[in-house]
């Protein structure tokens, strides 16, 4: 009998490290200043700045991607689910008011797939420039008891600060108060198991595959615009529970929002879920963004100038809705 060693058992070190070295350039493509040495140490190492901070506080997320992950290994695409993977953490920093300072990914897979990985790790990167902050570590996880062939999961950690002061967590918000709804680029993260349950395998590869895989917008670089007026009141990433669930955490208790359904277009692609799936209306807007993946609350002395705002940071934008005094829910109307 030969003996046995970790590469026979599945775990290929020299792999892993060789695709460590080939990703490392990608890393550091993304730094920033406050990131101390270089990617490949035990932990990554950031100092950051705390000029024009009163009261510092830490914010921190962590995510992953769900079942879109299926559809990727359907299309043999990934670099759109690394975007993801950013998104998901870094709009959920932003909505507290905190700009995202660092990122890591954790990767865990059967086997290691240089270009499937490497895919992965290109739109991890592309989704940390468009939010501006660094890459500073991972994890890569060779697990061949669990995962079979090169099936993956990946998760996400990010890292901000806000001043105590500037926290966006609905305290302000006022009867009348505007809610303002910023656009997706389509279903974003959330909903693929209901999708996928909708459209079979030869409809996902066709022409639904362009819309679907399209990655979730990053919302970090037009919101920071906003918040250095001190304009919005609260936020809210539109991810899994949709309208319903989302924006009643961003409001405080005695407070809900009601939104106009036909105040901004609705994206093709949900009005295909809802016709080929025949699900009910409030079903679709507990499940998926319909169309507006993230949103804030401004006075409505503000509104103008948010949208103003927005506009100028290439951020398409409409008012939905308005706050209203009562039961802590969203109601929907026509």
């Amino acid at each position: 009998m030969s003996s046995l060693s970790y590469k026979k058992a599945g775990v290929d070190i020299d792999k892993a490290n060789r695709f460590i070295k080939r990703i490392k350039p990608l890393l550091k493509d993304t730094f920033r200043p406050g990131v101390i040495g270089e990617a490949g140490g035990f932990s990554g190492l950031f100092r950051p700045s705390l000029k024009g901070l009163k009261d510092p506080v830490l914010v921190a997320s962590t995510d992953g991607v769900g079942t879109k992950l299926l559809l990727a290994d359907l299309l043999g695409r990934y670099e759109e689910v690394g975007i993801d993977l950013v998104a998901m953490c870094v709009n959920d920093i932003i909505a507290s008011g905190a700009e995202p300072l660092f990122f890591l990914d954790y990767i865990a897979c059967g086997k290691l797939n240089d270009k499937k990985l490497v895919s992965l790790m290109k739109g991890i990167t592309r989704g940390c420039k468009q939010a501006g902050c660094a890459l500073i570590g991972g994890e890569t996880a060779e697990l061949p008891g669990m995962y079979s062939g090169d099936k993956t999961d990946i998760a996400g950690f990010c890292v901000g600060m806000v001043s105590r002061e500037n926290i966006l967590d609905g305290a302000s918000c006022r009867e009348g108060d505007t809610l303002i709804g910023l656009s997706s680029s389509g279903v974003h993260s959330n909903g693929f198991s209901l999708i996928r349950e909708i459209f079979n395998e030869q409809e996902l590869k066709g022409e639904l595959k362009k819309e679907l895989i399209k990655p979730t917008r990053i919302y970090v670089k037009a919101v920071l615009e906003l918040l250095k007026s001190q304009w919005i009141k609260a936020a809210a990433h539109i991810t899994g529970g949709g309208f319903y669930e989302n924006i009643p955490r961003t409001l405080p208790e005695g407070m809900g929002a009601v939104i106009k359904k036909d105040s901004w277009p609705e994206n093709d692609i949900f009005m295909r879920i809802r016709k080929k799936g025949r699900i009910h209306e409030k079903e679709m807007y507990r499940t998926f963004n319909m169309g507006i993946g993230f949103t804030v609350v401004s006075g409505p002395d503000k509104t103008q100038a948010v949208l103003d705002t927005l506009k100028a940071a290439g951020q398409e934008a409409w008012v939905i809705g308005e706050i209203v005094s009562g039961e802590h829910k969203v109601t929907l109307i026509t």
